[in-house]
């Protein structure tokens, strides 16, 4: 991806940033909080919870997770119709495809082919767009060298320059040239600097990590997905 591509998934849009503005300057400081509030649709299709309904219904949330078709368009009636009217975020973890299953990204990964990731990234986009969600919580970039740990099957291996190249395929492939088109999804790169390196297999475990080691293995893969452009 060139470099000017990479800075129009960045740039900002002039009329947006105003809406955004004059929306931020009428909202209550509690309305602010909602906005800043997640909420998860559950599991169960079709099954949402009255206190979530209700965050949506006032205007006290911000994005939701899990919600696709039908629920996600509910939830949006109810979020237009507040008293702003700013649309709700749908999220989901599309880690590894939607509808069509790729293997997982370490199996990916294993192929040393940043460019089907990214192929895979794409119909991924396309399959969870036309259900209504703008957003995805992949790709996985943290550096994982404890086969112990279970996330290790989510991100790009152990090597930082694998991972690099996978996660700024699988950025490339969710958000394309135009995040504003229909068919792409914002990517987050994920989950912190660092995280990978929970010691003895345990998720949130403590670590231990020079500068160096952090410089060197740890921060390249998020740089790479930076520099391609990711949303979040």
């Amino acid at each position: 991806m060139s470099e000017s591509k990479t800075h129009k998934v960045l740039q900002a849009d002039p009329e947006v940033e105003a809406r955004v503005g004059e929306l931020l300057g009428k909202l209550t400081l509690g309305e602010k909080i909602g906005q800043m509030s997640q909420w998860s649709a559950g599991w169960q299709p079709g099954v949402l919870d009255e206190q979530a309904r209700g965050a949506a219904e006032s205007g006290m949330a911000g994005s939701f997770l899990n919600a696709s078709g039908e629920l996600r368009n509910e939830l949006q009636r109810k979020a237009l119709q507040t008293r702003l009217g700013i649309p709700l975020i749908f999220g989901r973890d599309v880690i590894h495809g939607y509808r069509t299953i790729f293997p997982i990204p370490l199996g990916q990964a294993a192929s040393f082919n940043p460019e089907l990731a990214e192929q895979g990234s794409e119909v991924a986009a396309r399959e969870a767009a036309s259900q209504g969600i703008d957003w995805t919580f992949a790709p996985m970039v943290d550096i994982a060298r404890d086969p112990r740990w279970g996330r290790v099957a989510e991100g790009g291996g152990e090597d930082p320059v694998l991972a690099s190249s996978m996660g700024a395929a699988w950025v490339r492939g969710f958000q394309g040239e135009d995040l504003r088109a229909p068919e792409r999804l914002a990517a987050c790169a994920k989950h912190y600097v660092g995280y990978g390196a929970a010691e003895a297999g345990k998720d949130y475990n403590t670590t231990e990590i020079s500068e160096r080691t952090l410089r060197e293995v740890y921060l390249p893969s998020f740089k790479a997905c930076v520099k391609a452009g990711a949303a979040t």
